[in-house]
């Protein structure tokens, strides 16, 4: 540059995105800075892979900067440590149903109301002048039967003298069979639940309920345990028995119960594995299915941890080979030189299909979540510098630590002063790095960021779309409730002077900036609302505190008075706000950085490696443009 300047480049890769910043440097150390860009990174942090996303982030913050490429003297990287987090989810409850016990279900419109208790009658059994059954009878109707012929039997069979007090149907004509029942119950008023898909395995002169409940309310009866038991008779070791059969029904509109004298119904622990923490000169052991409680105590007790492994044959020892499998693959380092240094367990819940039911019934299984984080040698990040050089025909090297880098681009944020921590809160890791008054800088990554709470939200909810769970985890919610309006998750209503889309109508939907985008759940805005803080909680809040002990002096939050928080989900509009609540009893000033006064949580270790360099002796400066 002619006023004797160099152009210089900080790039920072991290888990998810590769950001730039282009600064012009003179030769008294003063910092000019021009520009920065942001990019997705390419391939697995700290490998060869990155090449590309650097290049690119690079050209764009000197394409942004109007400033040309071949004037570019230097470009500096962090020291991208790879970090791989690996996520194990697994039930370790299962409820199961055998002989065909139970169909709890949620059809879109079950037809009238009530609990019927009776004896199930196949409806075949009622056509012309045949004898009806004594006593209060449920009749199922196979596959195959038009709704106005199902109302003509029935109301014929009633006229003969059929106590008639539900019915289950396999097509979805609940509605339409009630409007056109006569007799007592008059109006239709009797249970009747449709769209039973296996309706041909319902077990025929049994002892059953059915219940449908009002809309907008659940069932009572056949949810409850001591509902089930006097419905059907039952001693107390029966009700023990049949407990997991009303967990499983709780939250439906309608549902029936079926009781076979040979049928079973258990709710068993499944083992998932043992897990083996070393460290701290011990190793120690516990079963995952012990809940994350008892592994989070474990690791307390081996920290610093120097690897974790996983009992051989089961899901958890798979889940953790297959993490080391990849760095393997990634880095070219041999399996057994790779090393976990951080798991998070959670307790969570997971919907599961129940085993013996008839209609697709789900119930909310115990489950753990495991992320665990591997780290191994910065040997490759000089390979991306070598490609870098080549590919921007200028000087590259390895700027410096990642840690130190970040507190001291956040330092930079208006109103921080030393000591100062940091949480960067990324896709894949929460690192948390302190600078002290004297300089000296401390550094921890711990396992779990944004992908394991998309993992919850998307679990929890089942939803089975991680782009839906994205979505719901970074944007409000709301209830459309016409086609003008829709009252948001706070209970503020908001109209509009167009007509929103048919399909959002009277659904739960994420307010995403191109408009309400549904999310396929019955659940109500303050469940789905429930589910996602309490998601980020369980990962963002738990990290927060537990990597700032570990850099905090004496391992007490209240020595420190600084935090300031990067990274993407520092963007979040509500995990800012739930951090420095859970840290403001320790006196800690905590806020959302924006570096520079103008970049928010961004550009901090990119910022960082660029006024670092500023400050290197002259020599060391020219030495490094010469190579």
């Amino acid at each position: 540059m002619d006023d004797g300047s160099r152009l210089v480049v900080g790039v920072d890769i991290g888990n998810s995105t590769t950001e730039a910043c282009v600064a012009a440097v003179d030769a008294a150390g003063r910092v000019q800075r021009l520009g920065s860009a942001l990019t997705r990174t390419t391939g697995v942090k700290g490998t060869p892979d990155n090449t590309d996303g650097a290049v690119t982030a690079v050209r764009r913050a000197l394409e942004g900067a109007r400033r040309d490429p071949a004037g570019l003297d230097l470009v500096l990287l962090n020291e991208a440590t790879p970090v791989i987090s690996g996520l194990a989810m697994e039930t370790i409850t299962e409820t199961i149903i055998t002989e065909s016990t139970m169909i709890g279900h949620n059809p879109s419109t079950p037809g009238g109301g009530g609990l019927g208790a009776g004896t199930t009658v196949p409806i075949d059994d009622l056509v012309g002048d045949a004898p009806v059954p004594g006593g209060p009878s449920i009749v199922v109707v196979p596959r195959g039967w038009d709704f106005d012929r199902v109302a003509a039997v029935l109301n014929d069979a009633v006229g003969r003298g059929l106590e008639l007090v539900a019915a289950v149907l396999a097509h979805d004509d609940a509605v339409l069979v009630a409007n056109r029942l006569t007799g007592e119950p008059a109006g239709g008023a009797i249970p009747i639940v449709d769209e039973v898909g296996a309706v041909e395995r319902v077990p025929l002169g049994m002892a059953a309920a059915v219940e449908v409940a009002a809309p907008g309310r659940t069932i009572r009866t056949l949810s409850d345990s001591y509902g089930l038991a006097s419905v059907f008779g039952l001693d107390p070791d029966q009700t023990r028995q049949v407990a997991p059969v009303a967990r499983a029904l709780t939250g439906n509109r309608s549902a029936v119960v079926v009781r076979t004298p040979s049928g079973d119904v258990s709710d068993r622990r499944v083992p998932v594995g043992e897990l083996v923490l070393t460290g701290a000169g011990k190793t120690l052991r516990v079963d995952v299915d012990a809940g994350a409680e008892a592994i989070m105590d474990l690791l307390g007790r081996v920290q610093p941890l120097e690897d974790a492994t996983g009992e051989p044959g089961t899901h958890v020892g798979g889940m953790l080979a297959q993490v080391r499998d990849t760095m393997t693959d990634v880095t070219g380092q041999p399996a057994a030189e790779i090393r976990i240094r951080d798991v998070l367990a959670i307790d969570t819940f997971v919907p599961r299909e129940v085993r013996g039911g008839l209609a697709g019934e789900v119930a909310l299984e115990n489950a753990v979540a495991l992320a665990a984080m591997v780290r191994t040698s910065r040997s490759r990040m000089q390979v991306v510098a070598d490609r870098v050089a080549g590919a921007l025909h200028c000087s590259a090297r390895i700027g410096g630590v990642e840690g130190e880098m970040a507190v001291r681009g956040a330092l930079t944020t208006p109103g921080t002063d030393r000591p100062i921590a940091v949480l960067d809160m990324g896709g894949g890791s929460t690192d948390a790095a302190l600078l002290t008054a004297d300089g000296a800088c401390t550094a921890v990554h711990v396992a779990g960021a944004g992908e394991l709470v998309t993992k919850l939200i998307d679990s929890e909810l089942a939803l089975d779309d991680r782009d839906t769970a994205e979505q719901v985890k970074w944007y409000p919610l709301a209830k459309v409730e016409s086609f003008f309006h829709v009252r948001h998750e706070d209970g503020t209503v908001q109209f509009f002077t167009e007509p929103l889309p048919a399909h959002v109508f009277a659904r739960v939907v994420v307010m995403t900036p191109d408009g309400p985008v549904p999310v396929p759940t019955r659940h109500p805005v303050d469940h789905v609302r429930r589910v996602r803080r309490e998601a980020k909680r369980r990962v963002f809040v738990v990290n927060a505190l537990r990597a700032l002990r570990q850099v905090a002096p004496g391992g007490s939050l209240r020595m420190l008075e600084f935090v300031v928080l990067l990274g993407g989900s520092a963007l979040d509009f509500e995990i800012p706000e739930m951090i420095a609540d859970a840290l403001a009893g320790h006196g800690i000033v905590c806020g959302t950085g924006n570096v520079h006064g103008t970049e928010g949580p961004r550009n901090a270790v990119a910022s960082g490696l660029v006024d670092a360099w500023a400050t290197e002796p002259a020599g060391e400066q020219a030495g490094e443009l010469a190579s």
